[in-house]
């Protein structure tokens, strides 16, 4: 912090004694009854005269922006929720709490009551009869114009950079539009929204490292959630045939531009439908979004142009790896020896356990993944990856799974689940087997799960959404803290 800032923080410290002493500080009996953005759009188009015919006393509060005083008349702007509004004040209106607005410092929250005008320029405002300080602002605000520079700065205080960065404040409220449409598109389809624990007593529904933690009164280790879906196939299990729900999953992993501990995600499961279903929903989906978002299926995203108004793009794992290796055997991409050696030679680590499913995941990461910039399904992953997609029917090797690129990024996973419970069994034991070679990221054995499937899970299908990236898409927004209100950060102390 700068000499000269806390130098302004000083002063305002010292204002706020003497309020103090006075008995006036943060009062909570003014009731604002007018937001700037309905009063200009209800009183913006009137003539001064019709205003002048017909007054209109408003009660307005918000956060002092711009201060301009001009001896015994001044102006001022401040903030709310909705946009910003001209007060107009004068010192015989307003007697001795006009000297004590001249002391007052943009970033104050105060209230004033008044009847609306136009100023000769024309501007909507308030001639207050009547203003109060509400709240006193201890620390200046940055430049108004430049904001906050410091990047990292504007994420540890949000609640800074919401005061000074209208675009931030749009992000924000686009992403409430975006989480509203996913709900109304869901519920339209009859969608049934729940929740389901986000403590768990065996991590699951993902190849992830979760976060650990102790239930004291039960005296057991839990997990926070790393996905859903093992408790929201169990509803389909119970007769709820299409479910969802957007909420936090929790990640023991990287933090990066795509990437934070916890993050948020749609996830739904539809009874009698397959993977290929869920494509078609993607595609409705994203269109409906632009459609109402933008009002345009072309979508630009960080200076690239995304067309959404044509059927989007489907191609197999093994197709793509291909496309993007012209020099690979295609008949050799089941070989493991021979995936090692490809491995070796682009210098793709591998563990010793890693069969040719996992080794051609790690080829199309490194080689393909980056590729997929217009809207993609890669589809056909390898059974060896996909613990709980169901096998294709004509080639054992592969599932019915598919994941969904744009930008060269991953914004969903979708497929056929498997409802085969000593299957699942089975594949649960190989992803065991995987946990006690080394591998952090594999799945555990979930008995009750299995035990759930032998019940019954009729023919289902299911899909992850990430929301963070989907609002990244459609806010433009370079970096997932962007979209992130809190990201988590090192410590700032």
């Amino acid at each position: 912090m700068s000499d000269d800032e806390n130098h302004l923080i000083a002063e305002r410290r010292a204002k706020l004694a003497k309020l103090r002493e006075g008995g006036k500080t943060y009062p909570n009996d003014f009731r604002r009854d007018a937001l700037a953005a309905d009063l200009l759009c209800a009183y913006g188009e009137k003539s001064a005269e019709a205003l002048d015919t017909a007054p209109v006393k408003v009660k307005v509060a918000g956060r002092l922006r711009v201060k301009r005083i001009m001896g015994k008349a001044s102006f001022a702007k401040i903030e709310d929720s909705s946009g910003a509004i001209q007060l107009f004040l004068q010192q015989q209106i307003l007697s001795d709490s006009y000297d004590e607005f001249k002391g007052w410092d943009v970033g104050d929250v105060i209230g004033a009551h008044g009847t609306l005008f136009k100023t000769k320029t024309g501007e909507l405002s308030v001639k207050a009869d009547r203003i109060e300080l509400l709240a006193k602002s201890l620390r200046p605000l940055p430049d108004k114009w430049h904001g906050i520079a410091d990047t990292e700065l504007r994420y540890r205080r949000r609640y800074v950079d919401l005061i000074v960065n209208e675009d931030s404040r749009q992000v924000f409220q686009m992403r409430s539009r975006i989480v509203r449409y996913l709900r109304a598109f869901l519920d339209a389809r009859g969608f049934l929204e729940v929740e389901t624990p986000m403590l768990h007593p065996i991590p699951g529904g993902a190849a992830a490292r979760p976060f650990k933690t102790h239930h004291n009164a039960l005296d057991v280790g839990m997990y926070l959630r790393i996905a859903p879906e093992l408790y929201l196939k169990r509803l389909t299990v119970g007769g709820f045939e299409r479910v969802y729900e957007i909420n936090r999953n929790f990640r023991n992993e990287g933090v990066s531009t795509q990437h934070n501990p916890e993050f948020t995600m749609l996830e739904l499961y539809q009874a009698y439908a397959d993977y290929s279903d869920l494509m078609t929903m993607i595609e409705d989906l994203f269109q409906g979004l632009a459609d109402s978002l933008l009002g345009s299926r072309k979508l630009i995203y960080q200076g690239t142009e995304f067309d959404l108004s044509k059927s989007f793009a489907r191609m197999s794992i093994e197709d793509i790896i291909l496309a993007n290796n012209a020099e690979l055997d295609a008949m050799s991409l089941r070989d493991v020896s021979y995936l090692r050696r490809v491995c070796d030679r682009m210098k793709i680590p591998y563990k010793p356990a890693d069969g040719a499913g996992k080794l051609q995941i790690e080829i199309f990461e490194k080689t393909g993944e980056h590729t997929l910039i217009q809207p993609t399904f890669a589809y056909a992953y390898p059974a060896e990856v996909s613990p709980l997609s169901r096998r294709n029917d004509h080639d054992p090797f592969i599932t019915d799974r598919w994941e969904f690129f744009i930008g060269g990024r991953e914004l969903a996973n979708g497929f056929s689940e498997l409802n085969d419970p000593e299957d699942q069994a089975q594949r649960f034991k190989d992803q065991v087997a995987r946990k006690d070679a080394g591998d952090e990221e594999a799945m555990y054995y979930d008995a009750d799960y299995v035990r759930a499937l032998e019940y019954g899970m009729p023919p289902t299908a299911g899909l992850g959404l990430g929301v963070d990236r989907l609002v990244m898409l459609y806010t433009n927004s370079a970096s997932i803290r962007d979209v992130l209100l809190f990201p988590h950060m090192r410590p700032e102390f």
